[in-house]
């Protein structure tokens, strides 16, 4: 497919919304793609943005696409019938899973904010109990980094709420604020407890991220949760102002859905699979995460519907990818051990049009050295190779990525099999070297509807100031970068077709492989599984 930078968002904001849940777009027949010039001629933004926008109509409809709920069952059925009108022969494999329904808040009253649940903060998560309920009331900081500094160093909080000395004077019903360090967290909440707090706000002490908070909490009846170090300093520096803290959760036992399909031909001992997490987080359409990489990998299988490749290429959309992993470790664990065997590697496409972007392909070789000794599978670095070799055809620049595991490929590369793939970025902070390097703006985000309700097509909730000052560079959908995505695309597509006819360079089979196209079938499909 042709890229540019600027026009294309006009074009794509005329296409009209898919009107029903789970139809079916027309599906052009597609030629014999059986090259990368082909196949990526064949899959074009617009036919990847089709997508995308039932993506957007099912969350319209049912408020998000999360696992464990309708609009993920909807995302399904419309997965399912898209491959079926391209000839396909899909699978679905359902498996249950704990599904846990978050409602908790964290609200000030002045200056007015509303705290992200799972990005800046967690209820806890305590072992013997975790209390529901509200609790409105003044922040109290206890024993708090004082003056509160926007650079705290790692460990910084010391003992805050270790000891009952430390709540003398707490004016009964206000809302403790400890940090983080010196003693369990159990012990800082029952000391705030008996001191008379309504409800208690554990901070980071200046290490990045959330934490579940754990230890033996037995008697614990107010409402309690972990914030991030820049959200604790940032109610340490309003002690007047009044707060809300809400834990409320369900927690049962739900079923959810993968989503297999594969080609007709090829060899089955030899298969090459790709695979997207096809679930949003609760709350939003998750249209770059991951809808992008659904999508775009949607759009590829079509458009290989009559490639007669070397080797078989099998499809995967996963369910409960943001609950951890849950689908592909399914998949995985579930897979009879001869079939395991036949997977020559996998391909892994999660946030692939992150607004802010960067063109980030997983470091196979580990040239960065973030991973330890002994973790990247043999023939990563060779797939790697595959993507840097495409963005360098086309003239865009690439870095590496952290091979960390943290997305599907986590599975595959547990059990010995060669993986790769694409990322755009999440919450992290696009450097002033990057912005060089691919535009944007520097300090912000790549994606800034990172597991946010904005992560949308339709513009909805996001900040107007940093996405006008976005589109100074970009063509952007909503949260979605068009740039990015079409030349994105256009990568999953070369490096499938490209694995389909050849994997020597990964795990030396040589081409062509022995075909199997008669007998594939359903029935054939389902009994590569265990169970």
């Amino acid at each position: 497919m042709s890229f540019r930078t600027r026009g294309v968002g006009a074009v794509i904001a005329a296409g009209a919304l898919v009107a029903a849940v789970g139809s079916v777009s027309p599906t052009a027949a597609a030629p014999n793609n059986n090259s990368v010039a082909k196949l990526t001629k064949a899959v074009t933004l617009e036919g990847v943005v089709d997508h995308l926008e039932a993506f957007q109509a099912i969350a319209d409809e049912y408020g998000d696409r999360a696992a464990g709920r309708d609009g993920y069952k909807a995302s399904v059925d419309y997965v399912v019938a898209e491959l079926r009108a391209a000839g396909y022969t899909p699978v679905v494999q359902e498996f249950e899973f704990p599904y846990f329904e978050e409602n908790s808040e964290l609200v000030r009253d002045d200056p007015a904010t509303s705290w992200v649940d799972g990005r800046d903060f967690l209820r806890a998560q305590f072992p013997t109990g975790v209390p529901e309920g509200t609790a409105t009331g003044v922040v109290v900081p206890v024993d708090f980094a004082d003056p509160p500094v926007p650079d705290m160093p790692a460990g910084a909080g010391g003992t805050s709420g270790c000891t009952a000395d430390d709540f003398a004077g707490f004016p009964e019903g206000a809302i403790a604020l400890v940090q983080r360090g010196g003693c369990g967290f159990a012990v800082k909440a029952l000391n705030a407890q008996a001191a008379g707090a309504s409800a208690v706000i554990v901070a980071n002490d200046g290490r990045t991220g959330l934490v579940g908070m754990i230890g033996d909490a037995a008697g614990l009846e107010i409402p309690a949760i972990f914030v991030t170090t820049q959200v604790g300093l940032d109610l340490a520096s309003t002690p007047d102002a009044t707060v809300t803290v809400t834990v409320d959760f369900a927690a049962e036992t739900r079923v959810t859905w993968n989503v297999l399909a594969e080609t007709a031909t090829g060899n089955d001992a030899n298969t090459v699979m790709a695979g997207a997490h096809l679930d949003s987080v609760q709350d939003g359409a998750g249209i770059n995460d991951n809808g992008s990489g659904s999508a775009a990998l949607l759009e590829t299988a079509i458009q290989m519907s009559k490639v007669k490749p070397n080797n078989t290429v099998r499809f995967a959309w996963w369910g409960a990818e943001e609950e951890g992993l849950l689908g592909s470790e399914y998949y995985v664990e579930n897979l009879a051990d001869t079939a395991l065997d036949d997977i020559a590697l996998y391909l892994n496409f999660d946030m692939i049009a992150s607004p802010n972007y960067f063109f980030g392909v997983y470091d196979g070789d580990n040239s960065g050295g973030t991973a330890p000794a002994g973790f990247i599978p043999a023939g990563s670095a060779q797939i790697e190779d595959v993507f840097e070799r495409y963005y360098t055809s086309i003239g865009q620049p690439y870095q590496d990525s952290e091979f960390s595991g943290r997305s599907d490929y986590g599975p595959f590369i547990a059990v010995g099999i060669p993986a790769g793939g694409l990322f755009t970025g999440a919450e992290g902070e696009k450097t002033a070297a990057e912005a060089a390097l691919y535009g944007g703006v520097p300090g912000a985000s790549y994606d800034p509807c990172y597991h946010q309700p904005c992560d949308n097509l339709t513009g909805a909730g996001q900040d107007a100031e940093l996405y006008a000052a976005l589109e100074e560079d970009y063509d952007l959908v909503g949260n979605v970068n068009a740039f990015a995505l079409d030349v994105n695309s256009d990568a999953v597509a070369a490096s499938i077709i490209t694995f389909a006819f050849d994997t020597s360079t990964v795990n030396d089979v040589s081409a062509p492989g022995r075909s199997h196209g008669a007998g594939k079938s359903l029935d054939a499909m389902k009994n590569k599984l265990t169970r």
